[in-house]
């Protein structure tokens, strides 16, 4: 979808294309409300500016489409993500099977204490520094992870449209 076909185009396509970028009902909603964009850039502020007007049941419902790190499938609602997500975890494919297991029980222990799966923008990290940074992360009170969990989202998010617009 390019920038064009996001302004103008069927809103339920875009619907589906904006979901690919963030799983928030209410984000692709308030995005689709402030259209048209003047550019690439604007869209890309007005996508931050709105992520941070949200609440979190938002964030929650945007990190409940993603897959856990480690895996590529994503729940339903964000389809035909799988080759964002390959690509965005490309740092697991030459992880360790130690380091694999590792992270999995760690995943499961932080899923545990904050109640949502493990929020990370995996572009361009190694299985290590994941696993590193979900130690670190598991040490934080729920608040605090709250809000570093949706600023890796905003990251990810950013990250998607540019893909998003890229692959038109």
């Amino acid at each position: 979808m390019n920038l064009a076909e996001l302004n103008q185009g069927d809103s339920e396509q875009a619907r589906i294309e904006l979901l690919k970028c963030c799983g928030s009902s209410k984000w692709v909603n308030n995005i689709l409300a402030v259209r048209p964009f003047s550019s690439k850039a604007q869209l890309y502020v007005q996508a931050e500016k709105i992520w941070l007007e949200l609440g979190k049941d938002d964030y929650l419902e945007a990190f409940a489409a993603h897959p856990k790190i480690g895996e590529s499938k994503a729940p339903v609602k964000a389809k035909n993500t799988e080759n964002w997500t390959r690509k965005e975890q490309a740092g697991m494919l030459n992880a360790a099977d130690p380091l694999k297991l590792e992270l999995e029980k760690l995943n499961r222990k932080y899923e545990k204490k904050f109640g949502y799966i493990f929020i990370i923008c995996a572009t361009g990290k190694s299985g290590r520094e994941m696993l590193d940074l979900l130690q670190q992360r598991l040490e934080n009170i729920p608040l605090i992870e709250l809000r570093i969990a949706a600023s890796e989202q905003n990251k990810i998010t950013n990250l998607r449209l540019k893909k998003m617009l890229a692959d038109a």
